[in-house]
């Protein structure tokens, strides 16, 4: 009887494990909102970087003794974590600031502020810091803002704009870098893509 009781205890607890992990999440976002954010947001953005390398090595598979880079994800790691976690924090704050929810039209502003002034600084200054990551000089950064800026900013309009109304209308704040972070994963995922 024990050992069933026992197996019985263990399954409870491994149900209860996303419980307490959304509890201690939560319980870290009250305490260290910007720590939180950036942590979230780093190990997020390599995550996506991770399956980019994976994505892309499934496609050449005449070259599947190549390993994996981990450079990419620790870059990534490093832009989420200096960037996209503290810059997205602030940035959410400012725009419920600015422009609070029972503002006229609050929600169409919204989304084209963070549209057609976030989205585009924020891509330059994602290409400035991978290119600086890389270790490649400023000729490097101007070729890849000359080539890669404009289709990854349409591309970033596609995908963002329906993410992006969501997230700024209808997640609570606090969790607004988390749902972007998690739409990023897979964002990060297709801009690693775009990598030479």
């Amino acid at each position: 009887m024990a050992p069933a009781a026992s197996k019985l205890r263990a399954e409870a607890d491994l149900g209860a494990f996303p419980q307490r992990a959304l509890a201690q999440y939560l319980r870290l976002l009250r305490l260290y909102p910007v720590l939180t954010k950036a942590a979230t947001s780093g190990v997020l953005s390599a995550l996506g970087n991770f399956l980019a390398q994976l994505i892309e090595k499934k496609q050449e598979k005449e070259n599947c003794s190549q390993k994996l880079d981990v450079r990419g994800p620790l870059r990534y790691a490093i832009y989420g974590f200096f960037f996209t976690g503290p810059l997205g924090h602030f940035f959410y704050l400012f725009m419920e600031h600015w422009i609070p929810p029972e503002a006229p039209l609050a929600g169409v502003t919204r989304l084209l502020l963070d549209r057609l002034l976030f989205a585009p600084a924020f891509l330059s200054l994602f290409f400035l810091i991978m290119n600086f990551l890389e270790g490649k000089d400023a000729t490097a950064f101007a070729a890849k803002m000359k080539r890669g800026f404009w289709p990854a900013l349409q591309m970033n309009w596609r995908v963002w704009t329906p993410v992006q109304f969501i997230n700024v209308n209808y997640v609570p704040l606090q969790f607004r870098v988390l749902f972007a972070s998690l739409a990023a994963l897979f964002w990060y995922t297709y801009l690693a893509s775009l990598g030479e």
